[in-house]
């Protein structure tokens, strides 16, 4: 559909006020170059890390600082990472990720201290309107993902828009988060669901494998 035939195309100013509060917009067109510059901006930086040598950490450590809003000291991110900006994500201190991670950061993604990341973990704040006569305005949605510090993601999980995953909390392999995740608790499924809270005794025990 042409711009003008699309009534969710705005300014660059109200666009980006749109981004963070669930309200749809179109993220192309006149008007809207430097947002898209933004992003290609972005995918020309995720290039370079994914091409630096994991022999040469500086560099990785400075072009992840260069990429994203911030980068906190001892984190460390697997390569290949994919963002739809990069600039949208703050990365606190002491994170590790694992390989495969998908940033979908039309919207703030803030990840605090500590936070692990298993692989092929995608966290997306943007998403397209159920009915198909909106979807093909190029209308999208996004909001706000928020990563509290301390936080375990297992592998394969997606985390979709506006969720607040709580401190401490873990979330198993191959969930699908679609609402906030309580403190100190264990998530698991599609759509993930509590499956019990973490006890104090549990902050130095081992649990065996394929146990929550």
């Amino acid at each position: 559909m042409s711009a003008p035939d699309n009534p969710y195309l705005f300014d660059e100013t109200e666009t980006r006020r749109r981004l963070d509060t669930g309200e749809l917009y179109t993220d192309f067109g006149p008007g809207l170059e430097d947002l898209e510059e933004e992003r290609v901006r972005g995918k020309e930086l995720v290039e370079r890390f994914n091409a630096a040598s994991i022999r040469d950490p500086e560099l990785r450590t400075a072009l992840a600082r260069e990429l994203f809003a911030s980068f906190g000291e001892g984190s460390w991110l697997e390569t290949p990472i994919y963002c739809a900006y990069g600039s949208h994500t703050s990365i606190g201190s002491g994170c590790w990720f694992n390989t495969g991670t998908t940033l979908i950061d039309d919207a703030a993604i803030r990840i605090g201290d500590r936070v692990l990341l298993g692989p092929h973990v995608t966290i997306a704040t943007a998403g397209h309107p159920i009915d198909p006569g909106l979807r093909v305005t190029g209308a999208q949605f996004s909001a706000v993902v928020t990563i509290e510090d301390e936080v375990w993601v297992g592998a394969n999980v997606t985390i979709l828009p506006g969720v607040t995953v709580g401190h401490g909390s873990v979330i198993a392999a191959g969930s699908v988060v679609t609402a906030h995740v309580p403190p100190m608790t264990v998530v698991a499924g599609v759509p993930a669901r509590v499956v019990r809270a973490i006890e104090p005794g549990e902050q130095t025990a081992y649990r065996p494998p394929r146990s929550l």
